[in-house]
């Protein structure tokens, strides 16, 4: 239930929301310490949090993305680039039918490239959908919760993966992450795909993880959503 909604009909026509939050994960190797959700957990975790705190449409999770860097890992499963487009082009115009104008993507996995786009298309006539969090939002977030990694070297199932896991779900977090660090130049990334780079899955360091870590991450990118709100509302940030 942590995934999804239990809210019926009745509820959402009482809220009669503006604004939908669909959360987008990924279904990839994280090492062996991290679940092969994890991307899916923590984008459901943060459309959660703000869904509740703004009041807003939670919508369920997409939870296979585009994992195509991964490809190799046992239980790794990808979409084209072209689907995960159409499917959130097609949720955006459901929601338009049922009287809910603006779409919050809440993604959780990096791969999701294509969303950007997507977001960026949505928004020649009208401002109707964003992309959340941002570099900018991940990188307050990283300072407020005092983690030691940049975003550069804790790429993949590192200290900010970890901590959240640590703190949302801590009995899916394996033995072993303690000792699992491994920082890795990826210039080739999009040619090589992971597997040039570490032999672990891991490319960060999750020794440095820690529940209370994963909690600052959340409420940060919880207060930060407000940013994004306002700019589709208005059109600024002021």
């Amino acid at each position: 239930m942590d995934l999804i909604s239990a809210a019926t009909t009745t509820d959402e026509a009482s809220r009669a929301a503006r604004v939908a939050v669909l959360p987008v994960g990924s279904f990839e190797q994280h090492g062996a310490h991290l679940p092969l959700a994890t991307d899916t957990i923590v984008a459901s975790a943060i459309a959660r949090s703000v869904a509740a705190t703004y009041d807003l449409l939670l919508l369920p999770p997409v939870t296979i993305g585009c994992s195509h860097e991964h490809v190799g890992w046992a239980g790794t499963v990808s979409i084209r680039s072209t689907t995960l487009a159409a499917i959130v082009s097609d949720v955006a115009e459901s929601l338009r039918q049922s009287g809910v104008d603006q779409l919050v993507v809440v993604n959780g996995h990096g791969g999701n490239y294509v969303l950007s786009n997507v977001v960026q298309e949505a928004n020649t006539e009208a401002r109707r959908m964003a992309l959340y969090p941002g570099r900018d939002d991940w990188d307050t977030a990283r300072q407020q919760a005092g983690l030691t990694s940049s975003s550069h070297d804790d790429m993949h199932a590192g200290e900010i993966e970890t901590s959240l896991l640590l703190h949302l779900h801590p009995e899916l977090v394996r033995d072993g992450f303690e000792g699992a660090d491994h920082v890795a130049e990826r210039r080739d990334l999009l040619v090589l795909g992971m597997k040039a780079y570490t032999s672990t899955g891991v490319i960060g360091r999750p020794s440095q993880a820690s529940a209370a870590k994963g909690k600052a991450v959340l409420d940060s990118l919880t207060d930060s959503f407000a940013g994004t709100l306002l700019v589709l509302h208005n059109g600024n940030r002021g």
